[in-house]
């Protein structure tokens, strides 16, 4: 049975690891922790078998834990270096996508070559949207294991640019109130003045913002969400 005391040294080799872990995520890159290709998942399982040793076992080995956790890190960090500036070892390492489905044509051998079987891309494809597989042109399996999917011509959604519809809406809408804060940083980066935005908040009865939630800003509009909506009752009760 582990004695109190031992109990209690098992916090700073927890604080001392996730530190470490810490830095040795930031080394490798925002990658790790998104997209994972096979090879990051090796070297995340590895560390994090590490890390975990480190911490329960704090007074023996720690030094080697560390070192071990180090040189995956750099290695790691050297090899998305090495990626980044050769074609041929990001196809070794990271790997290329797979084809699936080819002009609307599922491709059993690539199929087979992933490991996954018809009930998968199915199932991956309802995910996307797709109930029937007439309705796509491609699939393709990403490095992360991921299916992306392509429709064809028939079966998309037409554009503004198919229906020569003329926009200039491409700008983001400004929080110009967070949790009933005006966010003044959000509203210099507009194409209004601090002044206008406080009367058009006046024009709609707001002298204070404690009931508003989220306000936002884009094309000369303001709108406006109240904390106390009263959400409608579900139309399926």
């Amino acid at each position: 049975m582990m004695k109190l005391e031992d109990a209690f040294m098992i916090i700073p080799g927890s604080l001392v690891s996730l530190v470490i872990l810490f830095f040795i995520t930031k080394l490798i890159g925002k990658k790790q922790v998104s997209e994972l290709s096979l090879f990051d998942y090796v070297i995340g399982i590895s560390i994090g078998n590490f890390t975990a040793e480190m911490t329960m076992n704090f007074h023996e080995q720690y030094l080697g834990g560390v070192i071990a956790i180090a040189t995956f890190g750099l290695v790691a960090y050297l090899v998305s270096i090495l990626s980044m500036k050769s074609i041929s070892v990001r196809r070794v390492v990271v790997g290329v996508p797979t084809v699936l489905i080819e002009n609307g044509n599922i491709l059993f051998k690539s199929l087979k070559k992933v490991k996954i079987d018809i009930n998968d891309l199915l199932e991956q494809a309802r995910s996307a949207g797709y109930f029937d597989l007439e309705e796509i042109a491609f699939a393709i399996m990403e490095v992360n294991g991921k299916i992306s999917f392509s429709a064809k011509d028939m079966y998309r959604q037409p554009t503004k640019k198919d229906l020569k519809v003329k926009t200039n809406n491409d700008s983001l809408p400004a929080n110009i109130i967070i949790d009933s804060k005006l966010m003044k940083e959000n509203i210099f980066n507009t194409d209004r003045d601090l002044d206008w935005f406080i009367s058009q908040l006046k024009v709609k009865g707001y002298e204070t913002y404690e009931k508003i939630l989220l306000a936002t800003y884009k094309d000369n509009k303001i709108t406006i969400y109240e904390k106390d909506y009263s959400e409608p009752n579900d139309v399926l009760e």
